[in-house]
């Protein structure tokens, strides 16, 4: 209840803060309204509404809201975002308007362009730091891996971020695991973001109209995680005309449908995706061999629809499935496996308009993520099943008492269903005893408030606070370990019956101080408490991967961030640089015991088997990002280090992170020669990845024994690699567009390791036994083409 108080004393203070500023000050009324894209009726994210005279504003919220409150009198209204043409309105405020602006995306890139991004000035402005929002067209434009935009691998290439392996979407950030990354798509949590064992995302790019990735200074709003935030929103739909669009690539399709259900009022938008080498293949495949029903595939597919129902009120609905379906067959040793995982999501939004000032968006969310494995050969049959599924309801309010202020606060709440690894085994018509399927329960939420307010005119804070709770709950069986590693006792609880509850306060807080019009200095404080956790044995993002909840045994990751950066843009805004430095702790890790694996579940709590660290991780990062006119791209640099401290691994000796990486370089750019060609680079360094490898071996009656050194104590070969793209617009026209994109991946051809095996060369009873390493590498050189349309 103290933490309670605390937040409501909070929540007080920042209303009463927030109001007060506004009670002494002249007559002032509220101008409030949408800005969206003309051609589309897409509501623009982020697009600033100021008054150009003081260059007092503000930006669209999520839903393309602004709310802006100025003295009363004659001022000009500006309306701008990159890309559109910049709209400006000469008002007389003497009553509070609403006022919505529809912008017309800019055609041709000239110094024009410069001009209505004058007050694109966010990197300098904003308290924010650690974030980055991506364009998706500009994202499109970027060396597609056999011809797949993928939205992951383009976020891997900023600084702070790195990526799991060669072609693979996980992402670390700034020295996190991949659990720690709070991924949603339309406000629902995506727990497993890639297909093809980690080579592809699940976001289909046609059906993604805004990216905004936070790294550092979390917002009070966000929560459940500790290293990162990627906020996706899908597209609402064209709500004037139909539109298609689509691609054909090397080793899949897509499909976008869009248009109005109502003209002006509702629209909706599908889009689908799906891989084909299955299908390609098959006729190439010997009709006689045992391997002719094998093959593998995965699909997507994206869908949402949304109607005005008044000019208050808009309902929202939107969902995607994905697929990665992975089978071998051999009818000749009458064996057969079968391997499916994937996502569902289910968003239903309301948003409601109290007041000009006052905004809340309602949120009903399914998540639901699942693997399955089933094998069979001759009459033995076994399958295995791990999964979590979520029930989340939201309150979000935007309350914006003045132009100085932007106050957000709510609650939230998500019961949790996690399915551990669950295994069954039959022989003919005999079940194997493999233990009871196991469900883990519990209750998570949350209480938040968060004021963004310009205390002068260089000061700026950004502070909130977060309340959360976490309740693990029945039915569940804890088994009781004593010596030698035996279960000597069992306590059940029954169904709701609580067994441990978490709660805690997490302040979060940014601060800008403005040094001039060309820069500014940030500072950061975060603290993140994560309720749940991923249970890995690999060094990469798997789907086999577990997810936990926390338990008696298991305590809530916490995490504390600071940061402090160094921000300036140049030339009219054109070119936005930044430093950043950070450094994070976390404790109450998790990692498999040295030895243990999941198969250790059986008839026993997976928590049994982990063991529990700290880790700390610091470094800094270099930003230059150049994001109008021809030539567009960035340069980023991160030089960091992670660590890891566990008293029951490595001896208790502190060890690199399987992700600790000393340098990363990623350089993007993006040329347009003219209306027709545009030319794309990227080129990538990064520290070889830390391994563990045998560092001596003995000969034991016949048999080589490994001794291993220390965890990740090997480091492979540095990687580095270089893509290319060119983009062919064929033909453009009022009803038709035809593109062809042709990619290079890896253009010089560069072997970077994947992983590093051993192999036994000679005899031992020949005294010639070597033992060799060897590098497995896995792509060369791979050239794709795509074709892409719109009409």
């Amino acid at each position: 209840m103290t933490d309670l108080k605390i937040l409501y004393k909070t929540f007080l203070f920042f209303v009463i803060f927030a109001v007060s500023g506004s009670m002494f000050a002249q007559e002032r009324f509220t101008i409030s309204g949408y800005v969206k894209d003309a051609s589309s009726g897409e509501n623009l994210i982020g697009a600033n509404v100021y008054i150009k005279d003081n260059l007092r504003g503000v930006s669209t919220n999520q839903y393309g809201f602004y709310s802006l409150t100025v003295d009363k009198g004659a001022h000009t209204l500006v309306a701008s975002f990159i890309g559109y043409e910049t709209v400006e309105l000469p008002i007389s405020l003497t009553q509070n308007l609403r006022k919505n602006f529809s912008l017309e995306p800019q055609m041709v890139l000239t110094d024009e362009v410069v001009i209505s991004a004058e007050r694109e000035d966010k990197n300098v402005k904003s308290t924010e730091m650690g974030t980055i929002n991506f364009e998706v067209e500009r994202i499109k434009t970027l060396p597609a891996f056999l011809g797949e935009v993928d939205i992951l691998k383009t976020i891997q290439l900023t600084p702070g971020v790195q990526s799991a392996g060669e072609g693979n979407t996980g992402m670390y950030v700034r020295g996190g695991g991949p659990d720690q990354n709070l991924v949603l798509l339309d406000e629902a949590v995506v727990y497993n973001a890639s297909h093809l064992f980690g080579f592809f995302s699940v976001f289909n790019a046609d059906a993604i109209k805004n990216v905004n990735l936070i790294k550092g200074g979390m917002p009070a709003n966000y929560g459940g995680r500790l290293a990162s935030v990627l906020d996706i929103s899908m597209k609402d739909g064209n709500n004037r005309t139909y539109h298609a669009e689509g691609g054909i690539g090397l080793i899949s399709s897509r499909l976008t449908i869009q248009g109005p259900i109502q003209k002006e009022r509702s629209s909706f938008i599908v889009s689908g995706r799906r891989t084909y080498i299955d299908v390609l293949t098959k006729p190439f495949i010997n009709k006689k061999s045992p391997l002719k029903s094998s093959g593998y595939y995965f699909y997507d597919l994206n869908a949402k629809a949304n109607y005005l129902l008044s000019d208050k009120d808009r309902l929202y609905i939107s969902g995607y499935f994905g697929r990665d379906v992975f089978g071998i067959s051999n009818k000749e040793a009458d064996f057969k496996t079968t391997i499916a995982w994937g996502n569902a999501t289910t968003s239903l939004r309301w948003n409601h308009l109290f007041s000009e000032k006052l905004f809340l968006n309602t949120s009903i969310i399914y998540s639901d993520y699942d693997f399955d494995f089933s094998a069979r050969q001759t009459e033995f049959d076994m399958a295995l099943r791990s999964g979590v599924r979520d029930w989340n309801g939201k309150l979000d309010f935007n309350y914006f008492p003045n132009s100085f202020h932007n106050l957000k606060f709510g609650l939230n709440y998500i019961y949790h269903i996690f399915t551990p690894n669950n295994a069954s085994a039959r022989v003919k018509e005999v079940d194997i005893q493999l233990g009871d399927a196991v469900k883990l329960y519990s209750h998570e939420g949350a209480l938040y408030v968060n004021d963004e307010v310009n205390l002068t005119e260089n000061f700026a804070l950004n502070g909130g606070l977060r309340y959360s709770y976490f309740q693990h709950v029945g039915p569940f069986d804890r088994y009781v370990i004593g010596d030698l590693n035996r279960i000597v006792d069992t306590i059940s609880y029954k169904r709701n019956e609580s067994i441990k509850v978490y709660n805690h306060i997490e302040p979060r807080f940014s601060l800008r101080y403005t040094l001039n019009e060309k820069s500014s200095l940030k500072a950061s404080y975060t603290q993140n408490y994560q309720y749940i956790h991923l249970a890995s044995v690999s060094g990469v993002t798997l789907p086999t991967d577990i997810w936990v909840p926390s338990t008696d045994i298991v305590k809530p990751l916490f995490g504390v961030q600071y940061a402090l950066g160094y921000f300036r843009n140049f030339f009219s805004n054109e070119y936005e640089t930044s430093i950043e430095v950070y450094y994070k702790t976390m404790d109450n890790i998790i990692e498999f015991k040295e030895g243990a694996t999941p198969e250790n579940n059986v008839n026993n709590n997976i928590d049994n088997n982990f063991a529990f660290g700290k880790g700390e991780s610091y470094g800094a990062e270099f930003f230059i990002n150049k994001k109008i006119n021809k030539i567009t791209g960035w340069i980023g640099y991160t030089l960091s280090w992670a660590h890891r401290d566990f008293p029951d691994i490595n001896g208790g000796k502190r060890f690199p992170a399987k992700y600790d990486r000393r340098h990363d370089l990623s350089v993007v750019v993006s040329y347009d020669l003219n209306d027709k060609f545009n030319f794309a680079a990227v080129f990538v360094y990064a520290t070889g990845n830390a391994v563990t490898i045998p560092i001596g071996r003995y000969f034991i009656e016949g048999s080589v024994i490994n001794e291993y050194g220390d965890r990740n104590s090997y480091r492979m070969e540095p990687y580095h690699r270089m893509d290319i793209s060119i983009n062919y617009l064929a033909k453009k026209s009022r009803k038709f567009e035809s593109s062809f994109n042709l990619s290079v991946y890896n253009v010089y051809n560069r072997a970077n390791p994947y992983f590093i095996y051993f192999e036994n060369v000679g005899s031992i009873d020949e005294m010639s036994l070597q033992i060799k390493a060897k590098q497995v590498s896995l792509f060369p050189i791979l050239p794709s083409i795509g074709w892409n349309f719109k009409f």
